[in-house]
């Protein structure tokens, strides 16, 4: 999605992070296209937000140029807008707080040419549809700044359309965060910072990151292990004074790493391998990540649980970790070299600096831009030197002027600047990573300062006094047109700006949910299967008893999706349209069906273990291993197989009495599904990490991988009966939507022989597709299928998202 958008970026006007005449330009132009009758892409919200202000415009207005054959005024500029509050959370106890501004939103008129509303435009706004308030000109409302109030949007919401500033199509889009909000989440993040100590808090997500100073040897195979898991590599050795900086991460299974060196502590850090470098055991037949639980169990067989997250993050983040230190020894290839030479390294001792991407790590680009180090004056104008020496890249072109040598608008230099921003190799990705602190060019308190010089007797007007007296004026006039941050409680600010993309690019990785984005993934209605009776279409409410569930097991679910890598949107969904199914609806984590042949041993969690051996692995993983005897794991099997064959004799098997269960297992057992108030720790973390633990054990993310082709599929479905009273229940129509990667990953945890084989049923599937396809639209960038076939729908045909 975000490679597709980079597209839209326009190269040549409105460049981050500054404008053709030097000055400050926090923001970036986008225009997708073609915006013809029929082809109009939509402005969307990129995070549900509050509204702050927003103005929509019957008409374009004019810069004062006119047309050459009629003479009047051009109407070649918009000033609709859009400005959004969002607020989220990045980890437990971690909210952050942003902006996002849309300007330069199209004129009613133009947009009715393009795309004709309707006449009954809904009250709030969705995926297909904009809402009356951003539609609405009446009674004043044409053209002024409106407060937002209790509005809201959401993810994906429609803002309205790309229009124009100046004759030139475009989206002027910003992302910024207030100076108190900025701090408060920035304050123990090490952002810049060339010398980061390693994190002693739980914020991790995204890649991972290893400092390695030097004399450092990186050896071709670990000592004592064999090629199973550690093919050998060439080797070699990093010098006394050097540091190595090794990103590594996963992708649709295979893991890949990057390194940057600063050679004898100079402080310039070199990028040593542009390409990713694929780890040696990765091939046809095998994957890494996708290997990751297996290598855990054969590497950390004190405790597995603990040496998958040492092979996900390089440290242990749970609580009462069961490794010690020498168990603890993790062995990753890294490349040292700029040929991507491979050796072996052990990540685990303290002398090795664990990061990731929650750390804004400096060698990858951040860079905070203040008062300290600007190259921006009180003018907001640029020194062409000062933005060199942030970047780190000198120009090919001869030395650039200091502005103090230039306290005019020189052409020359603004045409040296600018061949800098937009065609010097590196710079615009250097620049990406810099988060600016500036004010406002859409709050008119700043204008004197930030204009006055136009009006100096060498300034751009100045020097046209005689030729254009009112220039400046209607210069200032224009700009009044569409400055709106006066009438917000941001007016006077400094502000922290991030070049857009970047921004989403990064926080994207970390996939943490809030408690708004959780309560968006429950269905407001859901189909179930009802044997011979067909299917059954009914409400689901967000009960005391859902919303209680969500309270207690959110943020230990978070960090299980962290721990097992269940962090893009397509495994989410995968994960999500499962665990929404087989947990009722987020309404509770155990199944407790006594007319099964497997209970007490039935399903727990939010993917529900079931069967005895399931909850031993379980154990083991955990660590828990040498607490069973032998003789209660031969027991437990046997009575398992006996329930399987002897259906109706099924509890005299599996009774706790019978196959020796300990009252500690039994206690094991009964904290998978807690419940209600949770009395301790392993009561909130065996719900959610009993459940990452089976994804990983079952493959689940080979198939969430897959490409995602979604079919409509309509069906009829009726109510369920009602025993109390007698009504009409007559068959009405509903759609679902199937994908064969979801097919097989929902198989592979309920009756793994029927993966691949699309004719085959298992239980509850085309309710977990309601909960998928839910989970896609709340979470992805994907479109569904209309009835003709067509990737058209923003949201589930007939489905009603689900609000505040």
């Amino acid at each position: 999605m975000m490679d597709l958008i980079d597209q839209f970026e326009i190269g040549h006007h409105g460049v981050w992070p500054v404008t053709f005449d030097r000055r400050s330009h926090c923001a970036i132009h986008l225009h997708p296209g073609t915006q013809g009758a029929g082809h109009a892409e939509p402005v969307r919200a990129i995070a549900d937000g509050e509204v702050v202000a927003y103005r929509v415009c019957k008409n374009g207005i004019s810069d004062g140029a006119t047309d050459s054959k009629t003479g009047q005024p051009l109407l070649n500029s918009n000033a609709g807008f859009v400005l959004l509050r969002h607020t989220t959370d990045t980890g437990e106890g971690r909210t952050l707080a942003y902006y996002s501004l849309y300007m330069h939103l199209l004129d009613m008129t133009s947009q009715e040419d393009i795309v004709p509303q309707p006449n009954d435009p809904p009250e709030t706004g969705s995926a297909n549809a904009l809402p009356k308030w951003l539609l609405d000109t009446a009674g004043g409302k044409d053209g002024m700044v409106q407060m937002g109030g209790t509005k809201r949007v959401y993810r994906r919401d429609m803002l309205g359309y790309v229009g124009q500033h100046q004759g030139v199509a475009h989206l002027h889009f910003e992302i910024f965060m207030e100076d108190g909000n900025f701090t408060a989440w920035f304050d123990t993040v090490q952002i810049g910072l060339k010398k980061p100590a390693q994190p002693t808090t739980s914020d991790c997500w995204g890649h991972s990151y290893f400092v390695i100073s030097g004399p450092q040897e990186f050896y071709p195979q670990p000592a004592g292990m064999d090629e199973t898991w550690f093919p050998r590599v060439p080797g070699g050795s990093l010098g006394a004074g050097d540091t190595l900086y090794v990103e590594a991460w996963f992708d649709k299974g295979q893991r890949f790493t990057r390194a940057w060196i600063d050679r004898g502590g100079s402080g310039i850090v070199a990028l040593l391998t542009p390409d990713p470098v694929a780890d040696p055991y990765d091939n046809a037949q095998k994957h890494y990540e996708y290997d990751l639980y297996e290598r855990a169990m054969a590497l950390y067989p004190a405790c597995p649980s603990d040496g998958y997250e040492m092979l996900r993050f390089g440290r242990i983040l749970s609580e009462h970790s069961t490794l010690t230190q020498a168990a603890c020894a993790t062995w990753i290839a890294v490349p040292f070299d700029e040929n991507g030479t491979l050796g072996y390294v052990n990540i685990a001792p303290d002398a090795i600096k664990k990061l990731s991407d929650a750390d804004f790590p400096f060698f990858t680009g951040w860079q905070k831009v203040d008062d300290d180090n600007t190259p921006f004056n009180d003018a907001g104008r640029c020194d062409y030197a000062t933005l060199c020496g942030l970047t780190g890249i000198q120009d090919s072109l001869p030395s650039a002027q200091p502005l103090e040598v230039d306290p005019n608008n020189n052409n020359d230099v603004n045409l040296q600047l600018a061949s800098y921003v937009q065609n010097t190799d590196g710079v615009d990705e250097k620049l990406r990573g810099m988060v600016f602190k500036a004010r406002s060019e859409w709050d008119p308190s700043n204008n004197e300062e930030r204009y006055k010089d136009l009006n100096d007797p060498y300034g751009f007007f100045g020097k046209q006094k005689d030729t254009n007296p009112d220039g400046y004026k209607n210069f200032t006039d224009f700009l009044s047109k569409f400055q709106f941050l006066d009438k917000t409680p941001l007016a006077g600010q400094q502000l922290w700006f991030f070049h857009p993309l970047a921004f989403i690019r990064h926080f994207r990785k970390c996939a943490w949910l809030s408690a708004s984005e959780f309560k968006q993934l429950l269905p407001t209605e859901v189909l179930r299967e009802a044997g011979a009776h067909g299917l059954y279409y009914e409400d689901v409410a967000y009960s005391r008893r859902r919303a209680d569930l969500a309270k207690t097991h959110r943020i230990p679910l978070n960090c299980a999706l962290r721990k097992y890598t269940i962090s893009t949107p397509e495994r989410m969904a995968a994960f999500f349209g499962n665990s929404l199914q087989e947990t009722q609806w987020f309404e509770k984590l155990h199944e407790n069906n006594r007319s099964e042949w497997y209970y007490p041993w039935d399903g727990r969690g939010f993917l529900q273990l079931t069967h005895s051996s399931n909850y031993i692995g379980y154990w083991d993983f955990r660590g828990r291993k040498g607490q069973i005897s032998q003789t209660t794991r031969d027991a437990l099997a046997h009575a398992q197989a006996q329930a399987n064959q002897h259906r109706a004799q099924a509890q005299m098997y599996l009774a706790d009495p019978v196959s020796g269960v300990t009252l500690v297992m039994i206690g094991w057992r009964e904290q998978v599904s807690a419940e209600g108030q949770p009395v301790t720790l392993e009561d909130t973390v065996a719900p959610a990490d009993s459940a990452g633990y089976y994804w990983a054990k079952m493959g689940m993310a080979r198939y969430a991988d897959k490409p995602i082709a979604l079919e409509r599929r309509a069906i009829t479905a009726r109510r369920p009966p009602d025993p109390h009273h007698s009504h009409p229940n007559s068959p009405v129509g509903k759609v679902y939507y199937h994908s064969m990667n979801f097919r097989d990953a929902s198989a592979v945890v309920n009756l793994p022989s029927t993966v691949g084989q699309p004719n085959r049923p298992f239980n509850g599937y085309i309710a977990r597709c309601v909960a998928y396809a839910q989970a896609l639209a709340v979470l992805a960038e994907v479109k569904f299928p209309d009835a003709s076939g067509v990737p058209s729908l923003g949201f589930p045909e007939g489905r009603i998202p689900r609000r505040d």
